[in-house]
């Protein structure tokens, strides 16, 4: 277990000091909150290197606040530093403002951000064209990541990873268009939690649409994450005339490297990916499944053949290679495809309004599509 950035007491600061310093810095904007605790400070950037300079010396109770525009890294936007349960390190949008960090000038295989510290909330950004990953957090423990985009990166567009990666939040993700070119589609998440361990990792309210390899992909991550009120749609097509192409399209990869873990799926939605939508990946275990919707995915909505999975409750309809594969040690039960349970008739099979704005609290968009208006069997959409 990793030890976490002591408090320390913080020294008073003159206000004549503390009003200089607010005063000066061609935009910087820096606000000391002094007492027995340990000192706050709040920086509010408006040019790309105000913005790396504050990442880089970011300390427990900083709060980042980045000014609407377009940022340009030149280097990955990289910090090591803890905050804490009580002073966490924040970087956000300032206010409503719309705010991009564009990594199209970085240089060839560099992620966009990497956090290697805890207690980090970031919210509010979007994170866009980097040459690999579009952000990364490494080992981290009680981050929050919130209303967030992750765009047409090179490479996976959120990433969990790391042992000790222990109670995160990833709440109301948007990650589309994200390819790696250099391995021909076969890499690039919407969402990844890989190469890790963990307990406590929530995923809710995302959608990861129109990558190229899979929506989530869990590979090789040996504690138990829970997936929630999330939609996987569009993974694994070739949209970028790539002659090679090599991804996969899965919705959801819960699994997969020789990690036996059950995760936890609910309320979800796969559709219209190139392989299966929900897929154990030869994870063999428990994984709980339950009121999650499969449709028009090329392969089979459910695919869980070699593991333990409890699957409960799924509605899966118009999957090319079939309602469900499972093996002898899959329990089933109230599924559409179990015997004298009826599928319910869908209310809308348009998709359109999947991609409209986010609801004012960064929630999923209202909609009618694939609800059935069941309270017991299929994703609510919502």
């Amino acid at each position: 277990m990793r030890t976490l950035a002591r408090h320390r007491r913080a020294r008073a600061v003159p206000i004549a000091v503390a009003t200089a310093v607010a005063a000066g810095a061609g935009g910087l904007y820096l606000g000391l909150q002094t007492g027995d605790a340990q000192a706050a400070t709040t920086v509010t950037v408006s040019t790309t290197a105000q913005l790396e300079s504050a990442v880089a010396g970011a300390a427990a109770g900083t709060t980042i606040q980045v000014r609407a525009g377009t940022y340009y890294p030149t280097a990955t936007l990289k910090s090591t530093a803890n905050g804490t349960g009580s002073a966490p390190i924040t970087l956000a949008a300032y206010g409503g403002e719309k705010v991009r960090i564009d990594g199209s000038k970085l240089p060839d295989g560099s992620w966009l951000a990497g956090i290697y510290g805890d207690y980090w909330t970031v919210q509010n950004l979007t994170f866009q064209n980097a040459p690999a990953q579009g952000f990364v957090a490494t080992s981290s423990v009680g981050g929050i990541f919130k209303n967030l985009v992750t765009a047409n990166n090179g490479d996976s567009g959120f990433t969990l990873r790391g042992d000790g990666t222990t109670n995160n939040l990833v709440q109301n993700l948007d990650s589309y268009g994200n390819y790696d070119p250099a391995g021909h589609g076969q890499n690039a998440d919407g969402l990844a939690v890989k190469f890790g361990s963990g307990a406590g990792n929530r995923i809710t309210g995302a959608r990861l649409y129109n990558n190229s390899d899979d929506g989530a992909d869990l590979w090789q991550f040996s504690s138990p994450v829970t997936i929630e009120h999330t939609w996987a749609f569009g993974n694994g097509k070739n949209r970028w005339n790539d002659t090679a192409f090599e991804g996969n399209g899965n919705g959801f990869k819960l699994g997969g490297g020789g990690a036996t873990v059950a995760h936890v799926v609910n309320n979800n939605a796969a559709w219209d990916n190139t392989l299966h939508g929900f897929t154990e990946n030869s994870n063999t275990g428990a994984v709980a499944a339950n009121r999650n919707t499969a449709y028009a995915n090329a392969q089979t909505g459910f695919y869980f053949a070699t593991g333990t999975a409890k699957l409960g409750r799924n509605l899966s309809v118009s999957n090319g290679g079939g309602k469900a594969n499972l093996g002898p040690n899959t329990t089933s039960y109230m599924n559409s495809w179990d015997a004298g349970v009826t599928t319910p008739a869908f209310r809308s099979t348009g998709a359109t309004t999947c991609y409209a704005a986010r609801r004012a609290d960064g929630s999923l968009p209202v909609t009618t599509f694939l609800t059935t208006g069941s309270t017991t069997i299929g994703a609510t959409m919502d």
